[in-house]
């Protein structure tokens, strides 16, 4: 990059606007990637660089053309001047092209947050992308996690917290000291979202400090959560700590006995995996169950010690039943029998894709119907719709 040179004022990435002037800004590059487009002016190849920048006001996407050799790393700090402000789906986006002068920057050029002027929010107002914000919570649970970086090894952090309102997933490559149980502040961060379930970013730009937890539910309490309907958990694109109760209406394929890989745990369909080719089969349990509770569906993936208990038939059954009617379809209705028609209590982790609703189980529980609860629910439901 280029050497530290003198700068107009800058713009907080917030500020953007579509329809501004070049523009000098400070950011820390959140996720980069490298590729070759082809130029239609001559058809050669250009080197380009795309992903995701952020001040702590916001994050934005940013496209760097003809880029240094060496490359940019994950975490880097950069001031651009004469910086392209376009719009891409309805956002601003900046564009570093050969007249935008680039330089290193340091965390303490980063725009400061005074935590008690940013705007409070709870856990369940968050959306994907979102930053410049406040949060007060409660520390769920956290635990450290090595991970490799390329050939580095390195420690994350990763867990859960809440208030009154929901429960995120947190994430910080810096040790803030936090513990579970503690109330903290939170200032500084962003919010990611894969498939709906969102996740609090953290670093070393990140202000936490110990609060006291008027207004906040104790940990246990924060734990029970009472169970949710379908729609209003889908329309909040799932989340953790979930929990919904509704009747097993049906099963989706496949479910019963499978294949996986044994590389990936991945499907096998043929005797092929879709990431390793031909395997040979690891056979295993499991039953994706659809739950509806009167306000929409969701799909509950049970694993194999899950299956096992609510078909009352284990692996090694299977297996044997399978030599004996050679059809896989014949286990899948098997299941499906013991299964459909109950009701039960599902808690886990949600998320929510094109195809809805999913929860990845942490418990399944049965649970009886009281028939004259159920019909004053339905004949509540019925007078509000009229």
């Amino acid at each position: 990059m280029d050497e530290p040179f003198d700068e107009p004022t800058e713009v907080l990435l917030r500020d953007l606007v579509p329809v501004a002037p070049r523009v000098h800004v400070v950011g820390r590059i959140v996720s980069v990637r490298r590729r070759e487009v082809t130029r239609r002016t001559d058809g050669g190849r250009q080197a380009l660089l795309g992903g995701l920048l952020s001040d702590g006001t916001a994050t934005v996407r940013f496209s760097w053309w003809d880029p240094p050799r060496e490359g940019i790393e994950r975490g880097t700090i950069l001031r651009a001047v004469g910086a392209e402000v376009r719009e891409f789906r309805g956002r601003p986006e900046l564009v570093f092209t050969w007249k935008t002068k680039i330089g290193p920057a340091g965390p303490a050029e980063l725009p400061r947050l005074d935590g008690d002027r940013l705007p409070r929010r709870t856990v369940r107002e968050l959306r994907g992308g979102d930053e410049g914000f406040r949060l007060e919570v409660r520390i769920l649970a956290v635990a450290a996690k090595p991970v490799s970086v390329g050939e580095e090894r390195r420690v994350v952090y990763e867990g859960l917290l809440a208030d009154g309102t929901g429960v995120l997933a947190f994430s910080s490559w810096s040790d803030h000291g936090l513990a579970a149980g503690t109330a903290v502040s939170i200032a500084g961060g962003y919010v990611r979202s894969f498939r709906g379930r969102r996740q609090l970013v953290l670093d070393e730009g990140s202000r936490l400090a110990r609060i006291a937890p008027e207004g906040l539910p104790e940990a246990a309490e924060l734990q029970r959560r009472p169970p949710r309907p379908i729609a209003e958990l889908e329309a909040d694109g799932g989340g953790e700590l979930a929990v919904i109760e509704g009747m097993a209406v049906g099963l989706l394929p496949p479910s019963g006995l499978v294949q996986r890989c044994p590389a990936c745990r991945r499907l096998v369909t043929s005797g092929l995996c879709r990431v390793h080719g031909a395997v040979a089969g690891v056979p295993d349990l499991r039953a994706r169950i659809v739950l509806d509770d009167g306000t929409g569906a969701a799909t509950v993936a049970a694993g194999r010690e899950e299956t096992e208990r609510l078909w009352g038939t284990s692996l090694e059954r299977a297996r044997e039943l399978l030599r004996e009617v050679t059809d896989p379809s014949v286990l899948e209705e098997q299941l499906a029998e013991a299964v459909v028609g109950r009701r039960f209590v599902v808690r886990g982790s949600a998320t929510c894709d094109d195809f809805g609703l999913t929860l990845t189980p942490e418990s399944i529980e049965t649970c009886e119907i009281d028939l004259d609860t159920a019909a004053a629910d339905l004949a509540g439901r019925l007078a509000r719709e009229r």
